[in-house]
């Protein structure tokens, strides 16, 4: 749950700056919210802001955004219908 947290922690950060009610784990609502939002962040072009990334910076999003999938869906296994990008 680590990798999640810390993907929450992140995202509510960001959140908070433009307004963003903050997202939780507790509903089922704010977890599908969460699981959109990876899948979102691991689409190509997100991952690599357009090929503009270096290699490095692309596999530690990777790592980071793959782990609080993982995470995710242990928690809620439900949740992996809303992740079309992320796959095992």
């Amino acid at each position: 749950m680590k990798a999640l947290n810390a993907y929450i922690d992140q995202q509510n950060a960001w959140g908070k700056i433009w307004g963003n009610q903050p997202l939780g784990l507790d509903t089922t609502a704010d977890r599908k919210r969460i699981a959109q939002k990876i899948d979102s962040a691991l689409s190509p072009e997100m991952l690599t802001c357009d090929g503009e990334l270096p290699r490095a910076e692309v596999n530690r999003r990777y790592r980071e955004l793959t782990g609080a999938a993982r995470d995710l869906i242990r928690l809620d296994p439900s949740m992996a219908q809303y992740m079309y990008e992320f796959s095992e």
